[in-house]
């Protein structure tokens, strides 16, 4: 297929390792083939917080530059055996929405993908979710993959 002739070229796909993430990867390789695709996972700089219940948010405790790096390598040879040939990687580290929205805004991205996956109640309402705050902040098209 001629890529000019593709609705969306240039394809972000959120990964988090997770099985939702994998069905938004199997969509976006089987729906848009042809597409340059481009897996991003986002290390979350929150692994290192601790809840705030007097504000309800998080406080931030600063893990050592040596757990960051190992996290990173750790994610950087996972997303080595997903990736297929042709497509691109990125590790980024930050809040997982804005940060994502941002790296696929910074590549030229025309679509983002994530997965979404069912959470606890208390969980949804205190942290919300990551596939409903990328739709939120991005202006680039969202595609949310659900869970099988």
């Amino acid at each position: 297929m001629d890529n000019s002739t593709l609705p969306f070229q240039k394809i972000a796909v959120g990964i988090d390792f997770s099985q939702s993430a994998q069905a938004a990867l199997e969509l976006a390789r089987s729906r848009f083939a042809g597409a340059q695709l481009r897996l991003i996972h986002v290390v979350d700089a929150r692994a290192g917080s601790v809840p705030d219940l007097s504000t309800g948010g998080l406080a931030p405790v600063m893990p050592s530059a040596d757990v960051l790096t190992q996290l990173s390598a750790g994610d950087e040879r996972r997303l080595d055996r997903l990736a297929e040939a042709g497509e691109e990687e990125e590790i980024v580290m930050g809040e997982p929405a804005q940060t994502l929205v941002e790296a696929a805004q910074k590549w030229g991205a025309d679509l983002i993908v994530v997965g979404t996956h069912p959470q606890g109640a208390v969980a949804h309402f205190f942290m919300g979710s990551v596939a409903e705050k990328v739709l939120r902040e991005s202006g680039l098209p969202v595609l949310i993959v659900p869970q099988k």
